[in-house]
């Protein structure tokens, strides 16, 4: 293949690799708020610690978490198909992407933010309302982002992986021709561009995180 081709094949598997990892981010923190709020708000030390809620989404989440991703991607195959009306594909791709991600985003951080301050907000007065805006999100808003970073750069590794189920992308991109058709230059492209996106994603993580710390 000439140079040209090369570099149209190298910068649409980019293109589908940014689609996927952008993507899934936004869904995973979209549908994983929710249940990170009601994780935190009932863990036994919440605001409203109920056992029975805990325990189910904290072993849910413990399941989804346990899955390599491989294996995920075919186990959730009926509802890609529900979703996305097909099985493989970069769209396709964001249902599992979005699934193995969720766990990841926000709960962690959450339950990172001091207990104190909780009690000092009770002391005064404040609603739960207010303690969750107020306090738990506005002091666990850097770890989120770390968070939020930390989960992209997997989901990068996972849509790689992702490829040789026909996810598309980077990854794909480096199974059918740098690995299969043995043309070393695209395993070393994609792996390149893979590598800098890593490096990218977490230097702007970092910024943002000490800039708001």
């Amino acid at each position: 293949m000439g140079g040209n081709c090369m570099s149209d094949v190298i910068l649409k598997a980019t293109y589908e690799t940014l689609y996927m990892v952008i993507g899934s981010t936004f869904f995973a923190v979209v549908l994983g708020f929710i249940p990170a709020i009601v994780l935190t708000l009932t863990a036994p030390d919440g605001l409203k610690p109920n056992k029975v809620i805990y325990t189910i989404l904290d072993v849910l989440v413990n399941v989804f978490r346990s899955f390599p991703f491989v294996i995920l991607m075919v186990i959730v195959i009926p509802l890609t198909r529900l979703i996305a009306g097909k099985a493989i594909g970069t769209t396709a791709a964001l249902v599992p992407l979005t699934i193995s991600a969720i766990p990841f985003v926000i709960e962690s951080a959450l339950r990172s933010v001091d207990v104190g301050l909780i009690e000092a907000a009770k002391s005064f007065g404040a609603t739960d309302f207010q303690i969750i805006y107020r306090i738990y999100l506005k002091e666990a808003f850097p770890a989120i982002l770390s968070g939020i970073t930390l989960t992209m750069i997997s989901i990068i590794g996972y849509s790689a992986m992702g490829g040789a189920l026909g996810a598309g992308g980077l990854g794909d991109i480096a199974i059918r021709y740098g690995y299969q058709a043995y043309k070393i230059p695209y395993l070393v492209v994609t792996s390149i561009i893979l590598i800098i996106f890593v490096q990218i994603i977490q230097t702007i993580g970092n910024h943002l995180y000490k800039k708001l710390s």
